[in-house]
């Protein structure tokens, strides 16, 4: 199973009243294991800067003002996405972002029925607790200590983890999805293969015969008053 597990940075909280997505950074995983591949873009907002905004990020207009238009990375982001499942924290947030941007440039716009929101999971989870990243990186006990600010690739590394965290942690459920397995898959079909291939044995049985109870009974009559032998019927009794 492919989920790509994403974050944005943008220049405010609302694509309708003319804030744009100025990065995105994305995480591949194959059933809930890191890749290793990675997508990450910075782009030119055509506007302003807000000083909050920036004061999140870090990332200015001055910075910005080099980087493509979203128009021309679109292809390059959608074809990084695919078809996969899109894991994000707050995920109706991105997503407004996403397929903002992907009208402006009249493309369509990706199914909100591909969201999964970490932060639904989280709050069914952990009722009444703090649900940000942050507050949910030291819960599982995830390093964010490298984290100054909000950058969409680091944010997405540390969300990624936090999902596996949150969707059962390292244990990596059994798949005989020949397309989707991993090696940790192969090794654990492997063991089992081998084990369905070993000789059935008849189960041993543990039980005294009537003649091993016999000798036994024997051995006891020779011992001076067994205290183990209180309460229990002699030998031939």
């Amino acid at each position: 199973m492919r989920e790509i597990v994403f974050d944005t940075e943008t220049t405010g909280l609302d694509p309708s009243n003319g804030d744009r997505l100025v990065e995105i950074g994305c995480i591949e995983l194959i059933n809930r294991i890191p890749t290793g591949a990675t997508y990450h873009a910075y782009f030119n907002p055509e506007r302003d800067m807000p000083a909050a905004a920036e004061a999140v990020h870090g990332l200015s207009a001055r910075f910005l003002s080099d980087k493509p238009l979203f128009r021309d990375k679109a292809q390059e982001l959608l074809d990084f996405l695919g078809d996969a499942m899109l894991v994000a924290h707050n995920a109706r947030f991105d997503f407004g972002f996403l397929n903002a941007e992907l009208e402006r440039c009249a493309r369509p716009a990706v199914d909100l029925a591909r969201m999964i929101d970490s932060l639904t999971i989280a709050r069914t989870l952990h009722p009444g607790a703090k649900h940000s990243l942050d507050a949910l990186c030291s819960r599982y006990g995830i390093d964010r200590s490298h984290r100054i600010k909000h950058g969409a690739l680091l944010d997405a590394e540390l969300l990624a983890q936090l999902y596996v965290e949150l969707t059962g942690g390292r244990q990596i459920g059994l798949s005989l999805v020949a397309e989707s397995m991993t090696t940790v898959d192969v090794a654990q079909i492997d063991i089992v293969a081998q084990a369905a291939d070993r000789p059935v044995r008849t189960a041993r049985v543990f039980t005294a015969s009537a003649a091993e109870l016999e000798r036994h009974a024997a051995f006891l009559d020779k011992l001076d008053n067994p205290l183990w032998r209180d309460g229990a019927a002699p030998a031939g009794g």
